[in-house]
C-alpha cells in the first residue's frame, strides 16, 4: 500500500465531508488519497481536496499521522479553504477509466448528521485538536456511554 494524506475542512461547525460507496455501503470520510511520488504530504492533501472536492485549500498545520496495520501512512491536515469557494462532486483519479466514481457526495456536515463510527474516524484524525470540538468534548462531561448499548 502507499501512504495516503487527507485534508480535514472546517467551516462554521461543520466538517467537509466526502461520501463513497465502498465494500457494498456507503462511508463518510475525509477527502483525500495516495501521495504522489515527489509530492509531500502536505501537497498530497491539499491536491487531493481540489481532485475530489473542487475547492482550493491550505494547509495549515498538521493533525495526525497513523501508521496502519499494512504498513502504509496516513497524514491528516488541517486545511482552510476560502469562504466564496463551495465544494461539488469531484472524481477520484485512482478508478480506472471505465469503472464508476466512488465518491457519490460531498458536503458539509456537522458531528450529530455523522454514524458513531464515521465520528469515530474523524476523532482519530486528530478533530480533537480543532477547535471547537477541543471545547465540545470537554462540555461533555463523565458519564459513561457506549454505542449500541
Amino acid at each position: 500500500m502507499r501512504n495516503r494524506s487527507m485534508a480535514l475542512v472546517v467551516r462554521d461547525d461543520r466538517i467537509l465531508m466526502i461520501q463513497t460507496f465502498r465494500h457494498n455501503r456507503s462511508i463518510w470520510e475525509l477527502p483525500g488519497g495516495g501521495i504522489e511520488k515527489g509530492e509531500t504530504p502536505q501537497e498530497a492533501a491539499v491536491r487531493e481536496l481540489k481532485e475530489e472536492c473542487g475547492v482550493d485549500g491550505v494547509a495549515v498545520r498538521p493533525l495526525n499521522t497513523l501508521h496502519c496495520k499494512d504498513g502504509s501512512v496516513e497524514y491528516v491536515f488541517l486545511v482552510e479553504v476560502p469562504q466564496d469557494q463551495q465544494p461539488m462532486v469531484g472524481m477520484d483519479p485512482e478508478v480506472e477509466p471505465g469503472r464508476e466514481q466512488s465518491i457519490k457526495n460531498v458536503c458539509w456536515k456537522k458531528l450529530k448528521e455523522l454514524s458513531e463510527k464515521d465520528r469515530a474516524f474523524l476523532w482519530s484524525y486528530g478533530l480533537l485538536e480543532v477547535e471547537p470540538y477541543f471545547e465540545l468534548v470537554l462540555s461533555w462531561g463523565d458519564a459513561i456511554s457506549y454505542p449500541g448499548e
